[in-house]
C-alpha cells in the first residue's frame, strides 16, 4: 500500500514535466509547425478556399483552445492518423512497438550484462594488464561510431564480401529460429557499442566502492576476494547500476532502434519515427514525443521503489 501511494505522489508530481513538454512541443510543432492549407489546395485557389481550408485544420482558433485540443490528444493518447500513410496513429505505434522490444532487448540486456561483468573483471585486476585491456577495448567501443559499427557488421555477417550468414533488411519473425535470424546481427550492433559506456561506468562505480571501509573490513576478516566482490562490492554498488539501467530504457526503446531500424529495414517505432521526421508527419511525431515522455514518467516513479527492493534502508517519500 505504501509502494502504491508513493507511485501515485510520484506520478502527481510528473505533471509539471507533462505540462512543460506538451507545451513546448505544442508550440514548436503545431502551433508554429509547418502549414498543410497550401498541401491540400490545388493551382490558385480562392480566398474562399482558403479560408475553408484553415478552418477546417483548425488554424482560426486561439493559442489556448488549440493547445487544449492538444492535451485532450495527449490525456486520451489519440492523435488522428498518419499524413503519410492515412493509418490511425495508434494502430501503426501498437503494430511497431512490439517489434521494437523484441529487436533492442536483446542487445540491452547483453550490454549490460557483459558490461557489468567485465567491469567486475578489470575491478577484481585493479591496475594489472587485464584491468588495462578490458578499459583499453572499451574505449574502442566507445570511439567508433555506432553507424559505422551499423554498417561494419551489415558488410561482415550480411553481404556477399562477408560471411553472408544473415538478411541485411527486413523483418519476418514466425518462429524462435527467424528472430535469432533476423536480431542477431543488430544486437551484436547495439552490444558493441553498449558495452564500452557500460563496462566504464560499472568499473568506475565498482573500483570506488572497493575502498570503502567495510571492504577493508571484509578483507581484514578473510573473507575470498569473489566473495568480497559479489557479496559486497556489487551488492553496494546496485543503485547506481539500476539508475543507469532503468533511465536508459526509454532512449533505447525509441533513440537506440532508429539506427538498427532504419538500416535493417525493421519495421518499428524507430522507422516509423524516421519516416515521420523525414515526411514531416506530425501526427506520428506528436505521439511518439508523448510515448517517450510517459516512458520516462513512468521510469521516474518506479526507480526509487526498486532502491527500496535493493536496500531496505531507504525510505520512500
Amino acid at each position: 500500500m505504501e509502494t502504491l501511494r508513493y507511485c501515485l505522489r510520484k506520478l502527481i508530481y510528473s505533471l509539471p514535466l507533462l505540462f512543460g513538454v506538451t507545451l513546448i512541443s505544442f508550440v514548436l510543432m503545431v502551433y508554429f509547425g509547418p502549414d498543410k492549407t497550401y498541401d491540400l489546395l490545388g493551382r490558385n485557389p480562392t480566398i474562399e478556399e482558403i479560408n475553408e481550408i484553415r478552418h477546417q485544420l483548425g488554424y482560426d482558433k486561439s493559442f489556448f483552445v488549440r493547445y487544449l485540443e492538444y492535451v485532450q490528444q495527449v490525456i486520451t493518447f489519440d492523435f488522428g492518423y498518419s499524413d503519410s500513410t492515412g493509418e490511425k496513429v495508434t494502430t501503426i505505434l501498437s503494430k511497431t512497438i512490439p517489434v521494437s522490444i523484441m529487436l533492442v532487448t536483446p542487445g540491452f540486456l547483453l550490454g549490460h550484462i557483459i558490461g557489468i561483468s567485465l567491469a567486475l573483471l578489470a575491478a577484481q585486476n585493479r591496475a594489472t594488464f587485464i584491468d588495462k585491456l578490458v578499459m583499453s577495448s572499451s574505449v574502442v567501443g566507445m570511439s567508433i561510431s555506432y553507424l559505422i559499427v551499423i554498417i561494419a557488421t551489415q558488410l561482415i555477417f550480411c553481404s556477399n564480401y562477408g560471411l553472408n550468414l544473415f538478411p541485411v533488411y527486413g523483418w519476418e519473425v514466425n518462429s524462435l529460429s527467424d528472430y535469432v535470424y533476423y536480431t542477431t546481427v543488430p544486437t551484436m550492433s547495439a552490444v558493441f557499442v553498449a558495452v564500452g559506456y557500460n563496462t566504464r561506468f560499472y568499473r568506475a562505480i565498482l573500483v570506488e566502492e572497493t575502498t570503502r571501509d567495510h571492504i577493508r573490513t571484509a578483507k581484514a576478516f578473510g573473507h575470498s576476494p569473489t566473495t568480497i566482490l559479489m557479496k559486497h562490492v556489487l551488492k553496494n554498488a546496485l543503485i547506481p547500476i539500476i539508475t543507469r539501467i532503468v533511465f536508459t530504457i526509454p532512449f533505447v526503446v525509441i533513440g537506440g532502434s532508429l539506427l538498427l531500424e532504419s538500416y535493417f529495414g525493421i519495421p518499428g517505432v524507430g522507422l516509423v519515427t524516421y519516416d515521420a521526421i523525414t515526411t514531416g508527419d506530425l501526427p506520428v511525431l506528436k505521439a511518439v514525443i508523448v510515448l517517450i515522455t510517459f516512458l520516462f514518467i513512468g521510469v521516474v516513479s518506479i526507480v526509487d521503489v526498486l532502491y527500496r527492493m535493493v536496500d531496505p534502508r531507504i525510505t520512500l517519500k
